[in-house]
């Protein structure tokens, strides 16, 4: 069923993303998203965010259209990824997979470009959204590459955990656009600017958490051969919540000294973020009462990685400050709104670790069960090596 909602999404995404940017090329030009937005928000809301953008779009507005219209691209093209490697069409999956890859690349530069043309304070809706900007192209572009390195080397699995966090990057731009409808609805008044930060206070987390509830649905597999044990025991799990816990309270006491503001985005934080703390703890017991230990290892994994995001973002603020010349309240949103998906990326990058030494292990027992013994490794041994010695080495 989720799979049938993604894939609506961005089949109705497609055609807004190719034709959002017309309008600035040529004044007049029809544009999807606008009409939408106009009809379910206000045309003065359009009408604004329109004037807002002309500017920073004006500079880079070619590179911008290829970023757009490539992106729609993407859109259409990742339900193919997706359904082909279902369906194991595997031929199609890796035609597919190889337009998707350089579409990325392409799309990304545009960005790149659109971001390292216009100054961090002058970009649409402030530093704090270029930042969160900056973030997500590089978490997209490192995404994909290490899914196409993972698919070169055989690794299937890690593949697939890859791609779909990059996918789950790209649909930050639809789901962004979602917010731009429904949210003037809570909060009337608000810019298409203001709008765009408390989206940036969750978006990442969102896209975060369900690349992982895919990730899981599709690996149903209950052990890895190789793994033993695991990296998130208890004492790191309980050292990850007490640091995740100072790092909230410092975030809180933050946005409740910025006033009405300050409020509005510590709730449009603080809501999805203890909803999927709750989810990937449940998901974590639950496994472990199953006996499923790969799938306890992933939601424990993912599970500290959550519960480290606000520390994370806590240091980043004055890191921000300081390297930037931010002043608190910007440095405070960029710092929460790359948290989570700094964390989310870091945590496929352990998990990727975790299975990576798994297979060294296994790979290490087998040599060592093919090792001669008896009489045959003695008289394999190299001269001036004792047998005695040779075998307390392999003990």
């Amino acid at each position: 069923m989720s799979a049938v909602a993604v894939t609506v999404v961005c089949l109705v995404y497609a055609p807004i993303a190719m034709t959002e940017l017309w309008p600035y090329a040529t004044p007049g030009a029809p544009a999807i998203g606008e009409w939408l937005l106009g009809r379910s928000v206000s045309p003065e809301f359009v009408a604004e965010a329109v004037r807002d953008r002309m500017a920073p779009y004006a500079r880079s507005l070619v590179p911008l259209i290829v970023h757009s219209v490539l992106g729609g691209l993407l859109m259409l093209l990742g339900p193919v990824q997706l359904l082909s490697a279902v369906r194991r069409r595997i031929r199609l999956h890796r035609i597919a997979g190889t337009v998707f890859a350089v579409t990325v690349y392409v799309s990304m530069a545009g960005a790149a470009l659109y971001l390292l043309r216009t100054p961090p304070a002058q970009a649409f809706s402030g530093a704090a959204f270029w930042i969160v900007l900056a973030t997500i192209l590089v978490g997209t572009v490192g995404s994909v590459t290490f899914g196409v390195l993972a698919a070169v080397r055989g690794f299937p699995d890690l593949h697939q955990r890859w791609m779909l966090l990059c996918y789950g990057f790209l649909m930050t731009a639809p789901l962004l656009r979602l917010e731009w409808g429904a949210l003037p609805s809570l909060y009337p008044g608000l810019s298409l600017q203001d709008i765009n930060r408390v989206a940036i206070m969750h978006l990442g987390a969102l896209v975060a958490f369900g690349a992982l509830l895919a990730s899981r649905a599709l690996d149903r597999r209950t052990t890895v051969p190789g793994l033993t044990g695991t990296w998130a025991p208890g004492p790191v799990l309980v050292g990850a919540h007490l640091a995740g816990a100072a790092g909230l309270a410092w975030i809180t006491n933050a946005f409740l000294g910025e006033g009405a503001q300050g409020r509005r985005l510590l709730v449009a934080y603080l809501v999805p973020y203890v909803l999927t703390h709750a989810v990937i703890a449940a998901r974590a017991a639950r496994a472990r009462r199953r006996g499923a230990t790969w799938a306890r290892e992933e939601w424990r994994l993912h599970l500290a990685a959550q519960c480290l995001a606000p520390a994370f973002s806590a240091v980043t603020v004055p890191v921000l400050e300081r390297t930037m010349g931010l002043d608190r309240l910007t440095s405070l949103i960029a710092g929460v709104g790359i948290g989570a998906g700094m964390l989310a990326y870091a945590a496929v990058t352990v998990v990727s670790l975790r299975i990576l030494h798994g297979r060294e292990v296994l790979k290490r027992q087998r040599e060592f069960a093919e090792l001669p013994t008896g009489p045959a490794a003695a008289a394999a041994a190299p001269v001036g090596v004792g047998g005695a010695a040779g075998e307390g080495e392999l003990r």
